[in-house]
């Protein structure tokens, strides 16, 4: 068996035209549609990007304990796995949080790596004479400006190095046997970072300063600018989608649907003034972040041009890649191998959400928030690799630190448990009505809606509590919810 896993990161579902959206041109999204399995209710589980990629590697929903980190040393990663039974994987990326503090342990589980660098904040480039960012809406950012100035000069954008990387692993190892490759795009994430020639506005309606990196927080910007900005993320989809378009033709050049498995897939999505806000993990997880495309190939049953309608999550992918190369499920994992998807619905419910926010469930007809009741109940980190996204754990913060008996996942390890923050989303941006509310998403698929109905909340709370349990939630978690 061969697998190729393709992951954008912060791919917009609403974008895409196999899901029925005409906003950006994916003429070879369309395509793949044709030749995969189509997941019509794939949801993220934990919340933002690296969240995302422990989900991926250990198979289990991780954002309950935790907050943005590293994998722990009790983790079981499905890469490391396949590793172990002589299954080469390999990682082709320019997603620079692999290489910062609160990423450093995702990319050795892997037997093999490529770095491309340049995106976004990488620690890359240093140019002493850039004092001053140029005309800009939004954010920009010193490291990032000295990145942009080099590969523009070079004429070739890390999006461009990542797939040549890709063609020439494909080309040497495209007729070996039991590997995996994960071609891993940091696009479309923002700043939307696209030459000219991808957009498709005149020149006299863009705008006359930069916007291509939006603040997390509500829209204040102009419609104009909102406008500006969503067709900054089409055009730099339109070239994600040519990039997708040249792993198709090397798919069908060297006939690997025959024996080579495909998954493309994402993270999460992004706020484009959806719900007057933009980005992510500051407000409540609307559909437009947790709802995400999903496109499976096996080449076992040759499925195609298709659509599950079954609900699904991120942590299904990591018994998926085990059961195409005919390993059992981890021990540890809650995730359902996709094939069992596509014949009947892997979960019932689904749980997703960011560490000390809401909790969030889902049957893919109902999406449930759950805002905490009381503030009472702390919240705590479960670690024994204390790193936030950029630094260690303070000196002040890990003097709080007690040593505590640890889950059953931990495998009988004690933990660390830390204070931690927690995220209020209704911080003057969202009311407090949207911060518990239920969405009937076939009656209001824009969620602009929120109701609570006691009988459907009740029986929502009911199932929310047992995930919980299932999942090994800390007890404070419970108690914050008053879900006891």
């Amino acid at each position: 068996m061969k697998v190729v896993l393709l992951l954008f990161d912060s791919l917009n579902r609403h974008f895409l035209s196999p899901y029925g959206k005409t906003e950006a041109v994916t003429p070879n999204f369309d395509k793949l549609a044709e030749q995969t399995v189509t997941f019509e209710n794939h949801y993220a589980a934990s919340l933002p990007c690296m969240p995302a990629r422990r989900d991926l590697h250990t198979g289990r929903c991780n954002f309950l304990h935790r907050s943005w980190g590293p994998l722990e040393p009790f983790d079981e990663s499905v890469f490391e796995m396949l590793k172990q039974n002589g299954i080469s994987s390999h990682l082709i990326t320019d997603h620079q949080h692999y290489w910062e503090d609160g990423g450093a342990t995702y990319h050795n589980r892997y037997s093999s790596y490529e770095f491309v660098r340049g995106q976004e904040g990488d620690l890359w480039k240093t140019d002493l004479n850039l004092k001053k960012l140029p005309p800009h809406l939004g954010r920009a950012e010193l490291q990032d400006e000295s990145n942009r100035q080099f590969y523009q000069q070079q004429a070739a954008y890390p999006l461009d190095n990542v797939f040549q990387l890709a063609e020439e692993f494909l080309e040497t190892n495209g007729q070996a046997s039991d590997w995996l490759l994960q071609i891993e795009c940091f696009d479309p994430h923002e700043p939307f970072d696209v030459e000219e020639h991808y957009s498709d506005l005149p020149e006299e309606d863009r705008l006359s300063l930069r916007f291509d990196w939006p603040e997390y927080r509500k829209v204040t910007e102009s419609p104009a600018a909102v406008a500006h900005l969503r067709s900054q993320y089409a055009a730099l989809l339109k070239k994600c989608d040519e990039k997708l378009g040249t792993l198709l033709r090397i798919f069908d050049e060297q006939q690997l649907w025959e024996d080579t498995a495909l998954i493309v897939t994402t993270d999460h999505g992004f706020l484009l003034g959806e719900h007057d806000s933009w980005a992510k993990a500051v407000h409540p997880f609307y559909n437009e972040i947790a709802h995400i495309p999903l496109f499976y190939w096996d080449p076992r049953t040759k499925e195609k041009n298709t659509a599950a309608t079954g609900l699904t999550q991120t942590i299904d992918l990591a018994p998926t890649l085990l059961d195409l190369f005919g390993m059992a499920r981890g021990k540890w994992m809650t995730g359902q191998p996709l094939q069992r998807a596509v014949a009947k619905p892997s979960h019932r419910y689904g749980l997703f959400g960011i560490h000390g926010g809401q909790l969030n469930l889902t049957d893919g007809r109902y999406v449930y928030m759950r805002g905490p009741a009381t503030k009472q109940a702390m919240c705590w980190d479960y670690t024994l690799m204390p790193t936030h996204m950029r630094s260690f754990f303070s000196i002040e913060e890990l003097r709080q630190a007690s040593w505590v008996q640890g889950f059953a996942f931990m495998q009988g390890l004690h933990a660390m448990k830390i204070p931690a923050a927690e995220i209020d989303f209704t911080n003057g941006n969202f009311s407090s009505e949207t911060y518990t509310a239920i969405y009937d998403l076939k009656r209001d698929p824009q969620q602009l809606l929120p109701f609570r109905e006691a009988k459907l909340e009740a029986q929502l709370t009911k199932k929310m509590r047992e995930l919980l349990i299932e999942l090994e939630a800390p007890a404070e978690l419970f108690e914050r919810f008053q879900l006891n």
